[in-house]
């Protein structure tokens, strides 16, 4: 159980995302080294670590096949003994997994999100965790994405991550960067002592 009532949800933060991977995104290893920041800092505090782990069902998936060395979570913010995994096999990690059973245990009420991809997983996680009665700070420059299409339009990485954080932070989550939220953690630690 956490020191505190909040808990730091890292999602998806796996290889196959990075350079050389199966379905690369853009920033994918800025945003990682932001999230091992955010976690070393959350390891500090005591918070609860949950790492969220995507696989798909099949070995004919696209990315994250059952098994493969591109599902597993990235050296960057790997866990360590003692710190929950979820697998996921669909795009909310609240779907079909533990997730809430672990937060609800440990009487979490706050969650810090980063991962990827913005549009997709941590859209869904931010949203359901906001639906379910947590408070959540997502920090935006410890997520990736990559380029989009619609409608024969290619729409950038960047604003497509732009669109989708404006959208969290009007209604779902407070943003802070990387460095915001490392000010805040040692804030509240100074004010703990």
């Amino acid at each position: 159980m956490a020191a505190t009532k909040r808990a730091l949800i890292i999602v998806d933060i796996q290889n196959d995302y990075f350079p050389g991977g199966k379905w690369t995104l853009k920033g994918m290893d800025a945003a990682a080294e932001n999230a091992a920041r955010v976690l070393q800092t959350a390891r500090s505090a005591g918070d609860l670590v949950v790492h969220v782990r995507h696989e798909f069902p099949t070995a004919e998936a696209p990315f994250f096949a059952p098994g493969s060395a591109g599902a597993q979570i990235h050296p960057d913010v790997k866990a360590q003994p003692g710190e929950a995994i979820v697998v996921k096999h669909q795009i909310n990690a609240f779907r079909d997994t533990n997730l809430k059973e672990i937060l609800d245990d440990a009487g979490v009420e706050e969650l810090i999100v980063c991962g990827a991809m913005s549009h997709m997983c941590i859209d869904a996680v931010t949203r359901a965790a906001n639906d379910f009665g947590y408070k959540v700070m997502l920090i935006h420059d410890a997520c990736a994405t990559r380029d989009l299409e619609f409608n024969g339009q290619t729409i950038p990485a960047a604003q497509v991550h732009a669109a989708y954080m404006s959208a969290l932070g009007f209604a779902y989550a407070a943003l802070h960067t990387t460095d915001e939220y490392l000010t805040k953690a040692k804030q509240t630690a100074v004010a703990k002592v």
